[in-house]
Formats: C-alpha cells, structure tokens, sequence
C-alpha cells in the first residue's frame, strides 16, 4: 500500500507509486502545506518550467480536504495555458475531451476533489491500473505526525507500506520491523526520456506532459521499461 497526499496533476512518479500497490490512500486530513505539490505543477514551454497554481490564498490553518480554490476564473487560465503549450502535441486530441470536462465543464470548489478526480481518472482510464483508492478520512484517525501514519497503515492492515525517498527523515524505520511490515523507498532514477517539446528533457513536470506526447504508450514510460529490463535479464 502506498498514502500520500493528493497533488495537482502530479507527475509521472506519483503514478508510479500507484501502479505499485494495490492500495493507495489519499491522506488529505492532514495539515496543508504552502508552496508544495498540493495546489501546483510544472509544465514545459519555450522560456522554460511554468507553474501551473491553483488560487488557495492563505491555507495555512486547514486540513488539505478542508481548502477551497478561489479564483473563479482558475479554470479557464490553466485551460488556456495547457492549450496554448501542448496543442500541437501528437496526443493531445486523445486527452482533449477529459480536460475540457474538468476545466470548462466543471466546478470545484475543493482542492482535494479536483485533485483526487484528476487522479482518479487518469489511473483507471489513461493508464490502465486496477489500484483501489481510499481516502483516510475514513479510518477515523486519532493520532498525529508518525503514529497517525502508523495507525492508518495497521488500520489498512497493510503487509508492505512504499514511500516516496523525501519521506526518509521523518520515517522510523524501527517501528516497521516491530509491526512486521515490509518498508520499501520508491525510486525514481533511470526514467526513460521520450519527445519531449522544448529541450533539454526534463522528467520533474506534470503528467500531462508525458500523456499528449505519448498517447497509449505512456504506460511504458512509467513502469513499462522496468518490466522488459527485468526479462532481458532473466533470459
């Protein structure tokens, strides 16, 4: 199983962790974080990364679930922008229908929602994986910091828990070996590179990127490659 929290339009490595498990919880009860991956992504133009941030104004005192997105134009700037990047991208009609369903024919009022959605769907439907998704509001938790992640895990009643590397520093390592669950740290090195508009590649941006420029074959980039290495070398 993996938890983490929801982002916007994440990228590639955070579909991978998914792909993995076959339990990924959203951990959106927890203190939101400024200047992070919850409200905000990178896409690639000819000046360079662009930030794509979604208007939260000052969040600082509420859970992730509990933040609402306040521009109400939010919707038609990111729209634009995207159209205006990745138009001519060979896969971008393909993905075309479900980004003007979230961004002209929807309205969000919760970052969460929009982010879980997103997620969601682009899983399930653009990447073929069968993870279930929860939430962790529905543990009803009672701790804080490490013992809530702990408690949510046992309550998961999870085997095997992978975390991303950043999540190194505040892990204890200790405390798997003592509930007997197997600890593994996601790595995300050796990413094959694909066409990618404006170089030099970069891996750090968005999903979106990779899906308008490699259509069905996205996949491939994500895990696809791990798999035909591992049969290269049992043959």
């Amino acid at each position: 199983m993996a938890i983490i929290q929801s982002n916007y339009i994440p990228w590639k490595g955070y579909f991978d962790i998914i792909n993995d498990v076959d339990l990924f919880i959203f951990y959106d009860d927890v203190q939101y974080t400024k200047r992070d991956w919850r409200n905000r992504n990178l896409i690639k133009t000819p000046d360079g990364l662009k930030w794509l941030t979604l208007p939260v104004g000052s969040s600082k005192s509420k859970l992730i679930h509990e933040v609402t997105i306040l521009d109400k134009i939010w919707n038609e700037k990111h729209w634009k922008t995207i159209k205006r990047f990745y138009a001519r991208a060979p896969y971008f009609k393909l993905h075309k229908d479900f980004f003007e369903h979230v961004y002209c024919e929807t309205k969000w009022e919760y970052l969460s929602d929009l982010n879980q959605y997103i997620i969601k769907y682009l899983s399930k439907e653009c990447l073929g994986v069968n993870t279930e998704f929860k939430d962790s509001r529905d543990y009803n938790l009672t701790g804080h910091k490490f013992e809530r992640l702990m408690e949510l895990i046992k309550k998961a009643k999870a085997d095997t828990y992978i975390s991303g590397p950043s999540a190194r520093f505040y892990i204890e390592e200790g405390r798997f070996v003592e509930e007997g669950i197997k600890l593994i740290y996601k790595d995300y090195s050796k990413f094959p590179e694909y066409h990618q508009f404006y170089p030099p590649f970069t891996h750090n941006v968005s999903i979106i990127d990779l899906l308008f420029h490699t259509g069905p074959d996205a996949p491939y980039y994500i895990w696809g490659w791990k798999e035909d290495k591992n049969q290269i070398e049992l043959s």
